[in-house]
């Protein structure tokens, strides 16, 4: 029985390298570097691994916990001119406790919206004074809390999880239309976040939801950094190489390096977008996040993927440079 387990964990251990192999960016790198071996006529440069990414954190390490607000019917109806009345059962329903945490920023910033705007209107005037203390209160509490459920309800939704899935493979060429819908969805939780206390920003709860939708459909961010890790390694292998041929007579075949552009660019933008988001968060960002996106997702950081990419992009053209190029190029 041993010997028929052992047996199936191997088969499933080749299927999972070969699918490394199979991917289109990783078969282009062997190219390259099969290419730049026939130029040097040396054997074919030795690749390894580069590895996966960092775990995203855990859901303890990434949640902002919200104190749950209580109170009793009698009160919530005696500021029923506020017009929360309808929203607290909703919330308080079977469905409403089980609501997903994008819909449960739309609950809150309603219920703030709500709330701010009675406090404001000639409704206190008609208030006792107890109720409108009352009002006061849940009013300042609500104010305190949306940012934290605008926090949550993009870091413990299962669409932004999966952006950074490690069962992923590195980023290859892709129809830009998709890029754009994934930037869209990005840029419309970045509205939602910016305009979270503005009473004239509406907010819509099917564009939300086919937003974050867009987000489930590929984990963009792993993919995107995945590719810079797997570029870095192939890069800095094949600048080992070029570094070790004292020949600088012999010439060099015209490199293909449009896909890499293409990969610099889309990386650039889709982490510009990704930090712009968590840095608009208006919350003591949890230490976990914080270490992910200096160590994962930063643009200075130099042991960040993308600054290790650009430094090794520029040492292997610089290396490059010393051989001229192929007259038959």
């Amino acid at each position: 029985m041993d010997r028929w387990r052992n047996h199936s964990l191997a088969i499933i251990s080749s299927a999972l390298l070969a699918g490394c192999g199979d991917n289109p960016t990783e078969q282009r790198w062997q190219s390259y570097h099969q290419q730049l071996a026939n130029d040097l006529a040396v054997t074919d440069i030795k690749r390894t691994d580069p590895g996966n990414i960092g775990e995203f954190p855990e859901r303890p390490d990434r949640v902002i916990a919200i104190p749950e607000t209580r109170d009793s019917l009698l009160n919530v109806y005696a500021l029923r001119e506020c017009q929360i009345t309808s929203l607290v059962a909703a919330r308080n329903n079977q469905l409403g406790r089980v609501a997903p945490p994008s819909q449960q920023w739309l609950y809150e910033r309603a219920l703030w919206q709500r709330l701010s705007t009675c406090l404001n209107s000639e409704v206190p005037d008609q208030l006792s004074d107890e109720d409108r203390t009352r009002l006061e209160q849940l009013t300042v509490t609500k104010t305190g809390q949306l940012p934290a459920v605008s926090w949550n309800a993009i870091f413990d939704s299962s669409e932004w999880v999966k952006s950074f899935s490690r069962a992923s493979q590195p980023f290859s060429n892709v129809d830009e239309t998709a890029i754009k819908q994934q930037l869209d969805a990005i840029d419309y939780l970045q509205q939602m976040t910016d305009h979270q206390f503005d009473h004239n920003w509406v907010q819509d709860s099917s564009t939300l939801e086919n937003h974050l939708k867009t987000l489930q459909e590929r984990p963009l961010t792993a993919e995107v950094l995945r590719a810079l890790l797997l570029a870095t390694q192939r890069l800095t292998e094949a600048s080992a190489l070029l570094a070790r041929h004292s020949d600088t007579t012999r010439c060099l075949t015209y490199w293909e390096s449009q896909p890499l552009e293409r990969l610099a660019n889309t990386a650039r933008q889709w982490l510009t977008a990704i930090n712009r988001l968590i840095d608009a968060q208006q919350v003591d960002k949890p230490k976990a996040v914080q270490r992910y996106q200096a160590r994962w997702l930063s643009l200075t950081n130099s042991q960040a993927p993308w600054r290790q990419f650009q430094q090794a992009l520029l040492e292997h053209q610089a290396l490059r440079a010393q051989f001229s190029p192929c007259s038959h190029n």
